[in-house]
């Protein structure tokens, strides 16, 4: 007998150590199943998967072949079918009447036959008891499709349902399920203990290691005291991820409730490293090559505060009129007065050569940023600014003190490579004149709409852009407060700044104190990672009035290709109205908007 278990053993371990000869071939068979119950057998069985890039050891096919059972089985029950029976045969052995010591030495074909049987419909369907409001699956009912997944989307649902209401520690309490195989039907009934209802206690931090821990409560800004509720929880991990300081987060309920119905929450973090740095680079046929970089530390003070520098060259070989220098040093410190409010330092230097001008100027500022919920955020801030234009007229220097006011409302499901949602933007800036310039207000609008069309693989998106100048005439306002058209944030096609409008005095050409600007584009999916896109775009610039304006128009085509973190992209426009000539190739990393 033992000299038997040592062949046995012998044989295993050899089987272990063989590598795979031959040809190795699996099929599944399922009569009579649906073609997506067809597919799902097919995704969840693992002897298919396994074989399908070539020959495995045999070891490996036998230990796929008795998993399957379990697989398969899973995706009959996920599809409503209890009736069902598999068979998965090794050269034509029923592998689960396999021994595991009497594995074979090769494998040649693995044959899998599933009869699915008939979909199972509920005869009763009850989850109790339920908090108010609940709202259980549509087929969580009699008559309905009683696929195993809707009875674990029911119970969840129903778990949900009591921690909405500040159960934290609600759960299941049991469960009677019984098939009918004669009728196909399905009783199921679910018990629910909801527990006591809960108050916020105090958050205990773990993993940090370099952010200060009252930091990190502040941050999280968890109400202490308060009755339990997810989505507050949700909302307070969500705060730790935006800062920027965690490469994860999570934060989770203890396991028992303390005195005073009080549930201790545990946040786990697992800090990012402190410094980051990244790069970037886009161009243009007309515009050149633009270069950015930048340099950050993401926790200067041991608070998650941010200290971020950016560095950017354009216009290099393009036909802007020059290179483009900027320099920009911010700082922000989250959960400043509020957890959702972040205090904000600017500063910034740049000198550019423009078409119609050139200037050097310096701006600082400071304010706050507050996120109102996930998809609505504003923020206001003061800032002195001071340039020194050149242009044909001669040499002007501008300083403004201005109050801008912005919020955003973001709703777009991917913010790279949005199918769906919109995003609006709207900034209203009032400024005060020092020296030359004068006294109004700047307003600018960013609105963009996305409809995805079969199941994604084609989307229609379109994009509105606006803008204004109140109060001071042309001469008075800041070179850089105007507006024009042209390039590949207004209109590809045309030359970059190549509409503006002739209001200075001497006929001197300027911008624009009126701006409209449209873009439509159509954006197909031809493979998992190849797109074209075709698009029209269209600008229109009014000097102090909107009567004294003139607008062009390009048109084009372009490729896309995902990276998994935003699509590179190629586009190729040309003129379509009010002047300009040739083909602009435009190169950059995301969508165009």
């Amino acid at each position: 007998m033992a000299l038997k278990r040592i062949i046995r053993a012998g044989a295993v371990v050899a089987s272990l150590l063989a590598a795979p000869a031959g040809a190795q071939e699996a099929v599944l068979l399922a009569p009579g199943a649906p073609a997506a119950l067809a597919d799902s057998l097919r995704g969840a069985s693992l002897v298919l998967s396994t074989l399908a890039e070539g020959p495995v050891p045999a070891s490996d096919a036998m230990a796929a072949a008795r998993a399957d059972y379990g697989r398969l089985l899973g995706a009959l029950y996920a599809a409503g079918r209890y009736s069902g029976t598999i068979s998965v045969k090794v050269d034509g052995s029923e592998a689960a009447s396999i021994p595991v010591l009497d594995d074979p030495a090769r494998i040649a074909r693995i044959e899998i036959t599933v009869e699915p049987g008939p979909e199972f419909r509920f005869a009763r369907a009850e989850l109790a008891p339920l908090a108010p409001g609940t709202v259980l699956p549509p087929d969580f009912a009699a008559g309905g499709f009683a696929g195993s997944e809707v009875i674990a989307e029911a119970a969840r649902a129903g778990v949900e349902g009591w921690r909405a209401a500040g159960h934290a520690r609600a759960a299941p309490a049991g469960q009677a399920i019984t098939a009918d195989h004669a009728s196909a039907t399905l009783d199921a009934r679910i018990a629910l203990d909801p527990g006591p209802r809960l108050r916020f206690g105090p958050l205990a931090v773990s993993g940090n290691e370099r952010v200060r821990t009252e930091r990190v409560r502040a941050i999280a800004g968890l109400p202490e005291g308060e009755l339990f509720s997810p989505r507050e929880l949700d909302r307070s991990a969500e705060r730790l991820r935006r800062s920027g300081a965690f490469r994860s987060v999570s934060l989770s309920e203890a396991e028992a409730a303390g005195p005073g119905d009080l549930i201790g929450i545990e946040a786990l973090l697992d800090e990012a490293p402190p410094r980051r740095i990244g790069f970037g680079a886009e161009l243009s046929s007309a515009e050149g090559l633009t270069l950015s970089g930048y340099w950050m530390h993401r926790n200067l003070f041991g608070g998650a505060e941010r200290l971020r520098i950016d560095g950017e060259i354009g216009g290099i070989g393009g036909q802007t009129g020059g290179e483009d220098y900027r320099l920009a040093v911010g700082f922000a410190r989250p959960a400043t007065f509020t957890p959702d409010t972040t205090l904000t330092l600017d500063a910034s230097a740049e000198q550019l050569f423009e078409p119609d001008y050139d200037i050097a100027a310096v701006e600082i500022g400071g304010g706050l940023a507050h996120v109102f919920s996930e998809s609505l955020s504003g923020a206001v801030s003061l800032s002195f600014r001071a340039s020194r234009v050149e242009d044909a007229a001669g040499v002007t220097e501008f300083q403004t003190v201005a109050l801008p006011v912005s919020a955003i409302w973001d709703r777009r499901d991917d913010p790279l490579n949005p199918t769906g949602g919109f995003y609006l933007a709207a900034e209203a800036m009032p400024f005060a004149g020092i020296k030359t310039a004068g006294t109004g207000a700047r307003l600018t609008g960013d609105a963009r709409a996305y409809l995805g069309l079969g199941e994604g693989r084609v989307v229609l998106a379109g994009r509105l852009q606006f803008g204004s100048v109140l109060g001071p005439g042309i001469a008075d306002t800041p070179r850089d407060f105007l507006f024009y058209s042209g390039g590949g944030g207004t209109v590809r096609g045309q030359d970059y700044q190549s509409l503006g409008v002739t209001a200075l005095p001497g006929g001197v050409r300027s911008g624009g104190q009126q701006f409209l600007g449209l873009q439509a584009e159509v954006r197909a999916r031809v493979s998992e990672k190849i797109g074209v896109v075709g698009f029209a775009d269209w600008g229109y610039v009014a000097a102090e009035g909107w009567g004294d304006a003139a607008s062009h128009a390009g048109a084009g085509i372009g490729l896309r290709y995902d990276t998994g973190i935003g699509p590179i992209r190629l586009d190729l426009a040309a003129p379509v109205s009010g002047g300009g000539k040739g083909v602009q190739i435009y190169i950059g990393i995301g969508q165009a908007f």
